[in-house]
């Protein structure tokens, strides 16, 4: 199947995927049977086949996947050793938290600028990175060549920079700016819009739902 073909949840649930395949690589796992995969990821086997099966037949009748080789085969769908060379731009507490705790080569990137509007944050360091003032991001881009960019900036700010960074080669935002970037008749840039507070508010009425049953 297509790639552009494949539903935005199937490919949602591939992360998900990888790393429950990879903590069962670490405890041993040799292969496993759909309806036991389901049974540790809360998914039915038969999901799990269908979304499998966009990305070709992995699984045997009687035998199961692969573990090993599964986990394998989804990081390659996933990229997770494209090593995309990648920018943060907003060195503050999120800012920070995420350059210092996210593994990002194990995910498919290299954290190579970290970038801040505040001259006093210009040359912290940062998960090894000495903070630039965001003046030197055009200069930056030209002789780094990254291709995606961390937002962790104001939600104003938000487009404008967007749209910049896009004239300077970047193809990809993970954007914790609270703002749902639009990158109008342009399909090459991908986005990946994170509202950590929909989260929140996502459990707040699992709780409130919870207690009106229990009245």
């Amino acid at each position: 199947m297509s790639k552009s073909l494949i539903s935005a949840p199937v490919i949602k649930r591939l992360p998900r995927y990888y790393r429950f395949l990879g903590e069962l690589e670490k405890q041993g796992f040799i292969r496993i049977s759909s309806r036991e995969l389901s049974e540790k990821m809360g998914l039915t086997a038969s999901q799990i086949r269908q979304d499998l099966n966009c990305f070709g037949g992995f699984g045997q009748q009687g035998y199961g996947y692969n573990v090993k080789e599964l986990h394998r085969t989804i990081g390659e769908i996933l990229g997770i050793n494209a090593g995309n060379r990648t920018i943060l731009i907003g060195a503050g507490n999120l800012g920070s938290a995420i350059a210092s705790h996210i593994d990002f080569k194990k995910r498919g990137f290299e954290l190579v600028g970290i970038f801040d509007s505040d001259p006093e944050k210009t040359g912290q360091i940062i998960s090894g990175i000495s903070v630039s003032h965001t003046d030197s991001i055009e200069k930056f881009c030209k002789e780094k060549n990254p291709v995606c960019a961390v937002l962790c900036i104001p939600k104003t700010a938000a487009q404008e920079i967007a749209n910049k960074l896009v004239t300077l080669g970047i193809k990809g935002f993970w954007n914790f700016s609270h703002y749902d970037l639009k990158m109008e008749h342009n399909d090459s840039i991908v986005v990946e819009n994170v509202h950590l507070a929909d989260s929140l508010m996502t459990l707040a009425y699992g709780l409130h739902s919870n207690a009106e049953n229990n009245v």
